[in-house]
């Protein structure tokens, strides 16, 4: 008896939905894709209508027979690959594979038993639209690699490639690394006043110096500094105004993919790559014991802020049983402009699952990552937080002073989550003070002066990108989709055109070289602009306003142009060689530092007749607790930092913390560098981090020299 098939792309999702489904159902997984364009070959035929030449993908013949034999038993065919123009792409792929007549292409939001059942219920043929926007990004995507890749192999260093959406993200990079090179520091002066009221004396608050005369004081230098203070030594500190006032602070929306890779990262420092993997499981499905396997979370790949009005209603329920009715808000979220809005923003499945009751069943990150995505969703159907706010002028001679206090009222949806700081804020000057705590304050009143304390800054440049940062600044621009954030940010570092240091990015030098050439050449290719109009167009082709052949036209047409010119006038670039003061132990000739695939390392001149090479070490200063040698920085193969012997392999003391030259006072065991939250680190005992380890002083990265 022949039973309905069901084709999904994952086998973890295939268990999950094989589970909840009914017997009479068979679901197999395709195990992503089947078929793609050709790896040796340009596979594009841009003379005939840029058709495309798919080969079934090395290694998927099983699956394939697999597939086929269940198609012949099966009595109708459902094709649940994931709800978006890859998923799309795969399903259509399927079809013309195993050649079906009449496929029925279900999506599932949800892996769970009522959207499955929901899903088959209400089958659509395959979108051709969304499959022609994926086979355009495709086949431009292959355009701009393999037309671009063998010319950077000939001008440059054999082993490059060029992306087009990955271009964009170095040329952000270097662009950000340039200005902060041309940085010129300005120094500025700020003066708090510390005062106190006559109420209550004991409590006493900061005033910041604003303005003069009734104008906006800039303080620049410390003569003018100290000027300024020597007028207000003397001076009566009056309350010159007080103005109160209700404020409000709204919910957060929903996560969507790129501001959960954002919060993951701040909050939990997570990789993008790292979220995506997670969220991919929940989305899967996990084992709950009794309650069988389930889906926890919605479908992790979307612009979309939008949610299901069932969920909304689940979580008004929720929040009511939970906090009380005054904490429901019911407020829906404003879709960002250019959002697609094809699915709903990242939920969980039933608000009512949560994470206290998966402590034990989910694994650490996992929980973290299912905790960050339950309290975002309660939150963001929650009221506002409502804050009383005071803000005090005080007169002080000619000078005016202002302090700021706030009082949260009514907690709303702070009550469940905040949002982390951004990386960014971090670098970013002096940064905005705390509220502080205000005595009680009349109009009018004099205010007995504590101290005066002047401080000096400097004006900094802009911070570098972190993985949150980058995602943040490219969904600004329109550059990428949901789909295409983690890809991006892996293959920059993959290709060693970029490096992180202190989850920061720097660009390499054969970054900054390829990033040249491809502005100075093909300068589309590299342009924001450009690329997000390109984006643009490919949303307009999935929604049938533009033909996709048209689109890869009108880009190729002047792309190919370029590449003429390029080829006809680019010189070939010549990649230095660093001189060193070392001589080859084996050969006795120089040694000098190379730049190769994976990164910097120290190689002998008399190469290829001596291949002698070793890795640049940077010595942190400290003693391996093994063997006494060199600790020294060290780089893996996937770009990541990490602290090691530098007699390795006789030693194999590795640790992925920064090693500090001074041990515990309290146990002798080796001191580490732990990062916080906000950027900030502290020093912890690698044998217990409960011993007191305040009294060491730990030496600053930057310290650190090459040995």
């Amino acid at each position: 008896m022949k039973k309905p098939l069901i084709i999904v792309e994952s086998p973890t999702k295939a268990r999950t939905i094989k589970k909840f489904l009914p017997a009479r159902y068979v679901v197999k997984a395709s195990v992503g894709h089947v078929r793609d364009l050709p790896k040796s070959t340009l596979g594009v035929d841009v003379e005939n209508g840029f058709e495309p030449k798919y080969l079934t993908i090395k290694g998927k013949g099983e699956v394939i027979k697999e597939l086929k034999s269940a198609v012949k038993n099966a009595s109708e065919v459902y094709l649940a690959t994931d709800p978006d123009r890859e998923g799309e792409a795969i399903a259509w792929h399927l079809a013309q594979l195993l050649k079906l007549e009449d496929p029925k292409r279900i999506e599932l939001h949800e892996i769970t038993k009522d959207a499955a059942m929901a899903a088959i219920k209400s089958p659509h043929s395959i979108d051709i639209k969304r499959v022609d926007a994926q086979q355009a990004r495709r086949i431009l995507d292959r355009l701009v690699g393999y037309k671009i890749s063998p010319l950077l192999w000939a001008k440059v260093r054999g082993g490059l490639s060029a992306g087009r959406v990955q271009s964009v993200a170095v040329r952000l990079i270097v662009d950000r690394e340039r200005d902060i090179a041309r940085f010129v520091p300005r120094e500025y002066w700020s003066i708090t006043a510390f005062l106190s009221g006559q109420a209550d004396p004991s409590i006493i608050f900061g005033a910041d110096l604003i303005a003069r005369a009734g104008t906006r004081i800039e303080v620049r230098t410390q003569a003018e500094s100290d000027a300024i203070v020597a007028d207000l030594r003397a001076a009566t500190y009056r309350v010159h105004s007080i103005k109160r006032r209700e404020t409000k602070r709204n919910a957060p929306a929903p996560f969507t993919t790129s501001t959960l890779q954002q919060e993951a990262s701040r909050r939990l420092k997570l990789r993008v790559r790292r979220t995506m993997q997670l969220a991919q499981g929940l989305y899967e499905g996990v084992d709950l014991g009794a309650e069988g396997t389930q889906g926890l979370i919605t479908y992790m790949r979307t612009d979309s802020t939008r949610i299901a009005d069932s969920a909304r209603d689940s979580a008004r329920e929720f929040i009511a049983a939970t906090f009380g009715q005054e904490y429901h808000s019911g407020r829906a979220h404003k879709l960002r402009e250019g959002a697609q809005d094809a699915h709903e923003a990242i939920r969980p499945t039933s608000v009512a699952r949560t994470p206290q009751m998966l402590t034990g069943i989910l694994k650490r990150d996992e929980l973290k990552l299912y905790t960050l995505i339950w309290e975002r969703f309660v939150a963001s159907q929650m009221s506002p937080a409502v804050f009383d706010q005071t803000t005090v002028e005080i007169s002080a001679a000619s000078y005016t002073f202002r302090a700021t206090g706030s009082v949260l009222k009514f907690a709303g949806f702070t009550k469940v989550y905040e949002e982390a700081r951004d990386e960014d804020s971090a670098g970013a000057g002096a940064g905005a003070k705390p509220r502080a705590r205000l005595p009680a304050l009349d109009e009018g009143e004099n205010l007995p002066l504590d101290r005066l304390e002047p401080k000096q800054h400097f004006t900094e440049p802009p911070p570098r990108y972190t993985e949150a940062t980058l995602v943040k600044a490219l969904e600004e621009n329109g550059i990428g989709r949901p789909s295409t954030y983690s890809t991006i940010v892996e293959t920059i570092q993959a290709r060693q055109y970029v490096n992180q240091v202190e989850r920061r990015f720097h660009p390499t030098e054969i970054g900054i070289a390829v990033n040249d050439l491809l502005a100075e050449h093909f300068p589309d290719i590299v342009d924001l602009e450009f690329t997000a109009l390109m984006e643009g167009r490919l949303d307009k082709v999935a929604e049938g306003e533009e033909d996709w052949v048209a689109v890869l036209r009108k880009f190729y047409d002047p792309f190919s142009a370029e590449l003429a010119a390029a080829e006809e006038k680019l010189p070939k670039l010549e990649m230095r060689d660093e001189p060193t003061d070392e001589v080859c132990p084996n050969c006795g000739k120089p040694m000098v530092i190379k730049t190769g695939r994976f990164g910097r390392f120290i190689s002998c001149t008399g190469y290829p007749e001596c291949k002698t090479t070793r890795p640049i070490l940077i010595d942190t200063g400290a003693k391996c607790p093994k063997d006494g040698g060199i600790i020294a920085e060290r780089k893996s193969r996937k770009g990541r930092i990490f602290f090691g012997c530098a007699n390795y392999p006789k030693c194999d003391f590795v640790s992925w913390d920064r090693v500090v030259p001074q041990s515990c006072p309290v146990c002798q065991a080796y001191v580490v560098v732990k990062n916080r939250r906000g950027g900030a680190t502290v020093l912890e005992c690698s044998a217990d981090k409960a011993h007191d380890t305040s009294a060491i002083a730990a030496q600053a990265p930057g310290e650190a020299a090459e040995a």
